[in-house]
């Protein structure tokens, strides 16, 4: 579990949602912090208008203590100046050394602005953190966590993944399941397209569940297909999905690829993304076998 947890809020229904799933990921002995998003001093209109800045800093701090209130939880307040909601969670959870950032999937915030709806990829992109994304509507209806979902195939960053995963099932005793996606060979889009392609698929998924039966306390299996569709599926099979990202960018930040993104909007439950392992940065990026499973999270 996570031990050092912050939570954007903004008074939306969605930013609840990610509060109610922050508590069933943070570690019961570790600390939680809710972080409200304004433009303060940055915002050009308070320039002209005496006593907006001191009126919107006491909004922001009472909108903090209501929903601490309203979600009977102990949790550390944080009013936080930035232009922008990603940035603002992404500096402070630097600063606190967080280890999880949680939002909600898609709201209007407070003052009239976006705050987690359409700002959501911005929370994920490039956080130096893990970031848990609640689906809709999960405050109302907070869903056990009997299942997790790891996205996986023998890279670096899906290792890591299976290990969180595993941490998060361990409170609860939920089991775990691995799903591993291959994609058509390379060569097959350039029009060199072997007659044995049927054959090729058939080893590559067999290769795939061999290396799936060899992972312990794991239930897992492989499917032929594009990877995000095919994990936005499987999705809708357990109570949390986890996956990592690319290994691009700079070390210990989360760097969206296609499937992460494509997830951010399809996945149909909680969604757990991961920021590239250390170890990854260690190694250049290999470009991907012909054959080769997709990169998850790339």
């Amino acid at each position: 579990m996570f031990k050092n947890v912050l939570v954007g809020v903004d008074g939306s229904p969605n930013s609840r949602d990610a509060l109610a799933l922050a508590t069933r990921l943070a570690d019961p002995e570790g600390k939680l912090t809710l972080a409200h998003v304004h433009p303060g001093e940055l915002h050009p209109l308070h320039a002209v208008t005496p006593g907006l800045l001191a009126e919107e800093r006491d909004q922001s701090e009472k909108l903090l203590e209501h929903e601490r209130a309203e979600a009977d939880v102990e949790a550390e307040l944080v009013s936080v100046v930035a232009s922008a909601p990603g940035g603002g969670l992404h500096r402070h959870a630097e600063e606190v050394g967080a280890d999880l950032i949680v939002v909600g999937s898609c709201s209007r915030g407070a003052f009239g602005r976006a705050m987690l709806g359409d700002d959501t990829r911005a929370a994920l992109n490039g956080s130096p953190c893990a970031v848990a994304i609640a689906p809709r509507g999960y405050a109302e209806h907070p869903t056990p966590i009997t299942k997790v979902g790891v996205g996986y195939n023998d890279s670096p960053e899906a290792k890591a993944a299976l290990a969180v995963a595993k941490t998060v099932a361990a409170p609860t005793h939920a089991t775990v399941h691995a799903l591993e996606v291959v994609s058509i060979p390379t060569y097959a889009y350039t029009g060199l397209m072997p007659p044995t392609i049927g054959e090729g698929i058939d080893a590559m998924l067999a290769e795939a569940a061999a290396r799936l039966r060899q992972l312990p306390d794991v239930q897992g299996r492989a499917v032929y297909g594009l990877t995000g569709e095919e994990l936005a599926a499987f999705s809708d099979e357990v109570d949390i999905l986890v996956v990592g990202s690319r290994s691009y960018g700079p070390v210990r930040r989360l760097v969206l690829g296609s499937t992460s993104d494509f997830l951010e909007r399809h996945a149909r439950c909680s969604l757990l993304v991961l920021p590239r392992a250390v170890s990854a940065a260690q190694d250049q990026p290999a470009p991907a076998a012909a054959g080769a499973s997709s990169p998850v999270g790339a």
